[in-house]
């Protein structure tokens, strides 16, 4: 199998995820009774909180985020094979880049996945379109739509200072997402505990329910998003932008009318 194959089939391929994802939605929500809502609403939120399967062993929304992640990292390494096999001579320090910060936010993912079995979406949602979609279609194959847009591009020689400061959006936006994650697992894990061993926790509860004010959560309501956003900035930065003559760099213009061998521009 080529390297780039799954470039080669990116169109195909996301239309044969779209196409599944639909399936095992429906599969998933429509055995299953009626909740009292709109069956949009349902198919959409699900109607199942928790399915297992093989005796319990294997949860399926994590199955499915494995399954995302998996894919994401595989495009990630089809998609840079593509440029390099595309321009060998000089490919772009920035599509290289992209890749190495995107990996690291795979395998971080990856190898955190404890704090997120305390997230929303794991321990409240239903098992609908929503989870079934969006981990097997969006997750794996519009995150990577940097490389979508740039992987079969020339290298555009952006200046040092541009991957520098797209380098330490990464990695500010990177520790205010994980260290707010991580914060809030401790917290929810035992509400008693300092964080990193010394930021004691204060919350305020209304006899039920207790919300963290204190470390990152005391900078803002939702520090972990804003850190996902520096993360997806600093991302698009370091893909830089096409240069003057990338509009027609594809492809050799050479025209009917002159001798073989002639050709008008690159």
């Amino acid at each position: 199998m080529p390297w780039d194959w799954l470039w080669t089939h990116r169109w195909s391929s996301a239309a044969g995820a779209f196409a599944l994802g639909l399936l095992i939605s429906a599969a998933v929500v429509l055995p299953v009774p009626n909740r009292g809502g709109s069956l949009l609403a349902e198919l959409y939120l699900g109607r199942l909180a928790n399915p297992q399967i093989l005796a319990g062993r294997v949860d399926a929304k994590m199955f499915l985020y494995l399954a995302g992640a998996t894919l994401l990292q595989l495009h990630l390494l089809s998609f840079a094979a593509h440029h390099l096999l595309t321009y060998p001579g000089d490919p772009s320090p920035g599509v290289m880049l992209y890749v190495v910060l995107f990996t690291w936010f795979v395998c971080d993912y990856l190898i955190f996945e404890r704090v997120h079995l305390y997230t929303y979406d794991l321990f409240a949602e239903r098992l609908g379109f929503k989870l079934v979609w969006g981990c097997l279609s969006w997750y794996p194959y519009f995150y990577v739509v940097g490389l979508w847009s740039v992987a079969n591009l020339r290298n555009p020689h952006s200046p040092a200072w541009l991957t520098v400061l797209a380098t330490v959006l990464f990695l500010a936006g990177w520790s205010l997402s994980r260290g707010a994650n991580t914060q809030k697992f401790v917290f929810k894990r035992d509400t008693d505990r300092a964080f990193l061993g010394w930021l004691a926790p204060r919350a305020f509860t209304d006899g039920e329910r207790r919300v963290l004010y204190s470390g990152f959560w005391g900078v803002s309501r939702h520090v972990n998003y804003l850190g996902e956003l520096l993360m997806a900035t600093g991302l698009a930065l370091s893909l830089g932008w096409p240069d003057e003559a990338s509009s027609c760099r594809l492809a050799r213009i050479v025209p009917a009318n002159l001798p073989d061998g002639q050709t008008l521009g690159a």
